[in-house]
């Protein structure tokens, strides 16, 4: 090996020592919180797709007034249940749900695993409860509301 290789494989290595320093004390040493933004990392990279609110079918229990388009989303209006058929995707997006009041959402994970997820949605300081439903292929999810007395649900579009 010559010496420009030694010095290039040096250099190299530093660069790499460097690196992996800035990456450990960067590095966030919590959980983390969910509900909080992507990092500078997922900012440069973009924003995570969303599933179309065209794309999406509500079948409610007992029925109620058809969904609605509005500037946020599809609004689906419910009592007690009400069955969401998402149509496939053609990749992995989110499914976003937004409500003023508590509703229990539940869905097949994505991939693979025989998983159901279930979840008990409630509002957060801003009022609002959100939540995101990992889906890759045509899925059913399922709303039901908790008390029975009735859910606004909006199927947005971020």
């Amino acid at each position: 090996m010559s010496g420009r290789q030694k010095v290039l494989l040096a250099a190299l290595a530093g660069l790499l020592a460097a690196l992996y320093l800035v990456a450990a004390a960067g590095g966030r040493h919590d959980r983390g919180d969910p509900t909080a933004g992507p990092g500078w990392l997922g900012r440069l990279g973009g924003r995570a797709a969303t599933v179309d609110p065209a794309t999406v079918t509500a079948d409610c229990v007992p029925p109620a007034a058809p969904p609605t388009a509005s500037a946020e989303g599809t609004v689906v209006a419910f009592t007690s249940g009400c069955l969401l058929r998402v149509a496939d995707p053609g990749g992995l997006r989110s499914l976003v749900l937004r409500s003023r009041a508590p509703f229990v959402v539940t869905a097949t994970a994505p991939g693979d695993a025989d998983v159901t997820v279930h979840d008990e949605v409630t509002p957060g300081a801003d009022g609002t409860a959100l939540a995101r439903v990992a889906v890759d292929r045509a899925v059913d999810v399922v709303l039901t509301c908790p008390g029975g007395g009735g859910c606004t649900v909006v199927v947005a579009r971020s």
